[in-house]
């Protein structure tokens, strides 16, 4: 294999010929040249209000959405800043479109302010809206109207469609500035346990940004920069019972290890609520699963969910909230009164109902890029390579003629790939490994051509906290994960990552798996990720590097030759 830097273009730039690295053209659309040396410097602007769409090798595509711009103002952007920051950049002048554009988008950030209402019953809320026009529009349109109910001057709305409200006026353009009241829950007390650890400047900017804001929105922080820390943080700023909310079981668990050891909290006091026991505690502790499971009487005919939504919480703290399933938004919808943490790697949601995640738990209220992270040590520095293996003349007879569902999973299954594991494997002989794959096939393959411990759906959740266990410990140092390992999972010691195939191209799961090997560690991390050549899972790829791209970490790309072509060299076993 080589040394896995690609050979780059050679630029040099005259300062009057290009001072500047980006083109914004009149659609919102935001060219970088990636060469530049401005480049890092746009990047890091331009990430705080727009989004990257594409990464191929020399110009990246930004787009400023309308919800883009609305985080970057709830986050403390005016439009000003965001229009000065683009003149900054742009190699030629803004056009003139765009500044109006921006003006409009970020000041309808305000114009809509939900609030108690003070003169009447207070089983309602009033919604604020500064324009008359827009509040005629609101009152008339068909589904809104009959939401809504006009008071004088004011338009009320029963508590009961909070929520929905806020969802429906996102729908038609416009964020609801939420500044109605909140439950604060039962009292609970404890405290951090300052004597063992002690929050990095981040983390308490993290947690300030959030409770200034009102305690409602999202945190984004990378994989293995603390985000249970900050949750447990939170708990204790609150001082109330909470109600957290994660993927898996082994995320229960890990959530209830790391509130023992950060927290004055009890055993006692932590529970986890299960299909195996339903316990409840100060702090409960529950999945994504057990909340939308149909069944029972109660209002929203989820039986888990109507039973907890009863108990007096302070917080709710949805974990990895990027991937809130689309029927805990309409649960969501009903616990508007609470206040309500998201914790996520990455807020991009590749259904596109980010906006609901906005709506529901709130617009974004700190970030923090994950290369500034690394180069203050707190998370690893990793290096990233794509190894693209070409398909067998078998294989590739096979995939030419298959549908274009069987074409993804014949390219995700190349057996070219158990090859080039077992060099990967080799060459990483004394790191501690984790081999991932979305296709169980092709996953047992390797966990049994290799010898590797290997964890599916299927695997019982006692022999699964043992091999965690013992990955933690060291006495299991090489681990085969499918799907369900990929989540919240704490693994601290792992060095290399080494994904087999992924889920077509989304980028939530690439943060996921980046962010297995990311916990600090001498020597750093190094992720591979295995393409199989001039298939559908090569153009998967191109999407999945965008997340890498939007967090400043650059994609080194290399073709594996097959073994007819590498001649006898240890016989033909090696990379190229």
């Amino acid at each position: 294999m080589t040394s896995g830097v690609a050979a780059r273009r050679v630029t040099i730039y005259h300062p009057f010929m290009d001072p500047r690295p980006a083109i914004v053209q009149s659609d919102r659309c935001v060219l970088l040249e990636v060469d530049h040396p401005g480049y890092e410097a746009a990047r890091r602007l331009l990430c705080r209000f727009a989004e990257l769409e594409k990464s191929p090798e020399h110009v990246h595509t930004y787009r400023i959405s309308a919800l883009s711009l609305w985080n970057a103002a709830s986050a403390g952007m005016t439009a000003t800043d965001v229009i000065d920051g683009l003149a900054s950049v742009s190699r030629f002048a803004l056009p003139e479109t765009i500044a109006r554009e921006i003006t409009e988008l970020m000041g309808r950030h305000g114009l809509c302010r939900l609030e108690n209402d003070q003169d009447g019953d207070d089983g309602y809320l009033v919604l604020q809206v500064a324009d008359a026009k827009l509040a005629a529009r609101f009152i008339s349109d068909k589904k809104l109207g009959s939401l809504l109910m006009k008071r004088d001057e004011q338009l009320l709305l029963r508590r009961a469609h909070r929520g929905a409200v806020k969802q429906y006026v996102l729908g038609l353009g416009y964020p609801v500035d939420d500044r109605a009241g909140l439950i604060d829950g039962e009292k609970l007390e404890l405290g951090l346990r300052l004597d063992a650890f002690s929050l990095y400047p981040y983390q308490e900017s993290a947690l300030r940004a959030f409770l200034d804001s009102g305690s409602h929105g999202v945190v984004v922080l990378p994989c293995g920069a603390g985000k249970t820390i900050l949750g447990a943080s939170v708990i204790a700023e609150l001082q109330t019972r909470a109600l957290v909310v994660t993927t898996s079981r082994e995320a229960c668990s890990q959530w209830r290890r790391e509130l023992l050891a950060r927290t004055t909290l009890t055993a006692a006091e932590i529970a986890i609520y299960s299909s195996d026991k339903k316990a409840m505690g100060a702090v409960t502790i529950t999945t994504y699963g057990m909340l939308a499971q149909k069944g029972g009487s109660g209002p929203t005919g989820c039986r888990h969910f109507d039973l907890l939504a009863r108990e007096p919480w302070g917080i709710l703290i949805y974990d990895e909230v990027h991937l809130l399933p689309a029927p805990i938004f309409r649960l969501a919808a009903e616990l508007q009164a609470r206040r309500r943490l998201g914790l996520t790697a990455t807020l991009v949601r590749e259904d596109g109902r980010a906006g609901d995640v906005f709506a529901l738990v709130g617009p974004k209220r700190y970030d923090v890029p994950w290369r500034d992270l690394e180069a203050s040590g707190h998370i690893a520095a990793a290096a990233c390579f794509e190894l693209r293996i070409p398909l067998t003349d078998e294989a590739r007879a096979e995939y030419n003629c298959a549908s274009a569902r069987e074409r993804h999973q014949l390219a995700a299954e190349n057996p070219e790939k158990l090859r080039i594991v077992g060099d990967l494997l080799e060459r990483h002989a004394g790191d501690r490994v984790l081999v991932v794959g979305s296709y169980l096939d092709s996953l047992r393959a390797c966990a049994n051509a290799y010898s590797l411990p290997i964890v599916t759906g299927e695997t019982p959740h006692s022999q699964r906290e043992e091999l965690y266990d013992g990955f933690r410990k060291g006495t299991v140092r090489r681990l085969a994960l499918s799907r369900v390992g990929g989540l919240a999972l704490d693994l601290p010691d792992a060095n290399v990552l080494i994904q087999i195939s992924g889920t077509m191209g989304s980028r939530q799961e690439e943060a996921q798996r980046l962010g297995r090997v990311l916990r600090p560690k001498p020597g750093g991390a190094t992720f591979y990720t295995l393409v199989s050549f001039d298939t559908v899972e090569q153009e998967s790829a191109l999407h999945r590097q965008l997340f890498l791209t939007e967090q400043g970490y650059r994609y080194y790309i290399e073709d594996v030759r097959p073994v007819a072509e590498q001649g006898n060299e240890r016989g033909g076993q090696t990379l190229h």
